[in-house]
């Protein structure tokens, strides 16, 4: 009886045991496969194809589009734009936040120059919106492309040049 009772705890032990060195397996084959995704590159051939993906793409784009220059610099629209939609149920308030993306410390100063007019063409850009398309995320993108292209004619009108490449929603509520 005294010898079953020992052999059960050996067994015991030595499950016990083997269930830690299980669980030890598995976090560092864990750990590792982690660090393989995180850390890892592309393969040679995705890098190959990627590169010459973007050989194609530039030479189509050097033809129909100004090559964009300069370091990338966000101005911050002062206040976020608040205003209301209809709705089909009801009316929403909403309000959005927004940077916008030039290229060059001299567009940025002729951008923050003209920040009211940019606040004008935002409300013009954003009182078009209707509260069913806002919920999507589709009809937030319709609303970006819409305040962008508002922005530059408001920009080229003032300005002479399109100095504004996007705009970004760094705030968005609907309520």
């Amino acid at each position: 009886m005294a010898e079953e009772e020992l052999q059960m705890e050996e067994g015991a032990k030595k499950s016990k045991l083997m269930i830690i060195i299980i669980i030890a397996v598995v976090i560092l084959l864990g750990g590792g496969a982690a660090a393989y995704f995180l850390l890892g590159g592309e393969d040679d051939a995705a890098m190959a194809e990627g590169a010459e993906q973007m050989q194609m793409e530039g030479s189509e784009t050097e033809s129909s589009a100004p090559v964009k220059t300069g370091t990338a610099l966000y101005v911050s629209i002062p206040n976020p734009i608040t205003f209301n939609v209809p709705g089909t149920g009801r009316d929403r308030l909403v309000e959005i936040k927004v940077q916008l993306m030039v290229r060059g410390s001299d567009a940025e100063e002729k951008v923050k120059m003209h920040i009211p007019s940019i606040q004008g063409a935002l409300n013009r850009a954003f009182s078009q919106a209707n509260a069913d398309d806002l919920i999507t995320e589709a009809g937030k993108a319709a609303i970006r492309d819409n305040a962008l292209k508002e922005v530059q004619k408001t920009l080229k009108d003032v300005a002479g040049k399109e100095l504004v490449e996007q705009v970004l929603f760094t705030g968005f509520v609907m309520q």
